[in-house]
């Protein structure tokens, strides 16, 4: 399914896959209100289409965005409400890069109407599209999987002290997806010795996992957050390093694999 919004691919098992951070657009009346460092749209999660390639042979439906995070955040809540109160955030619609500085010119952020315009416009459709998948998935298997997919720089001081582990699972604290489930990821980025993880640490998971995940209902929800150093250049031009991804490749497929093996009975 194509739309102005995003593509969405349907698979033949449980699982989706939602990418909301991947889209790089930036619609041509909006750019002049940023600055110009902000049309390299630097804080995207790039190349995770690539990475994740493999997830359609295993038959999962795939959300991918068209725009980027700095248009809007998809996966902000839509009244803005902080995801991580006391410390440093960006907002539905981001106003600073995760460096701290400005995205736009002085007195070009985007005012509440704005804002508004823009969760219907590109916020909505996304999470329409989601909701319907979900929906279409769970009518079929009686149970729906949802893998939330993010990546990050290793170092941003603006958001968090130190070096990031090399993967962190989000589950809300254990309440998005089931107890097993959880657990059974956890257990393997445990027995994976070439890369740090924490498990519902700095990253809990955010919007898309707190609100869909909810196991009383079969829908089992999970965030990765992942460094980019695992799989590319982390500086422009921020480059797929296909060496360095081979090496994190099979752990991702293991881990969606136990998603798919799992069964909430």
């Amino acid at each position: 399914m194509n739309h102005d919004v995003f593509s969405l691919t349907r698979g033949g098992t449980p699982l989706l896959l939602s990418l909301p951070h991947v889209g790089t657009t930036i619609p041509d009346e909006l750019k002049g209100q940023y600055v110009d460092r902000a049309l390299d749209v630097e804080d995207t999660d790039w190349h995770l289409e690539t990475l994740y390639a493999f997830s359609r042979d295993l038959g999962a439906s795939i959300l991918v965005p068209r725009y980027s995070r700095y248009v809007i955040d998809l996966n902000r809540p839509p009244d803005d409400t902080p995801m991580y109160p006391g410390a440093s955030n960006t907002e539905l619609c981001p106003t600073r890069f995760f460096t701290g500085d400005a995205l736009y010119h002085d007195g070009a952020a985007p005012e509440a109407s704005e804002v508004d315009r823009r969760r219907r416009t590109y916020w909505q459709p996304y999470h329409d599209a989601l909701r319907a998948e979900l929906g279409r998935i769970h009518e079929r298997f009686g149970y729906a999987l949802l893998w939330d997919g993010h990546s990050i720089r290793s170092v941003i001081p603006w958001l968090f002290e130190g070096k990031l582990p090399d993967l962190n699972l989000g589950t809300a604290t254990g309440t998005s997806c089931a107890a097993s489930l959880r657990a059974n990821l956890v257990a393997a980025l445990e027995s994976e010795h070439g890369f740090t993880h924490a498990a519902d640490g700095r990253f809990k998971g955010g919007y898309t996992t707190r609100h869909y995940g909810n196991p009383a209902e079969r829908i089992h929800a999970v965030q990765l957050e992942m460094c980019q150093s695992t799989y590319m250049q982390e500086t422009p031009p921020f480059a797929y390093l296909p060496d360095t991804a081979a090496t994190v490749k099979p752990l991702l497929e293991r881990l969606l694999g136990i998603m798919l093996a799992w069964r909430p009975d």
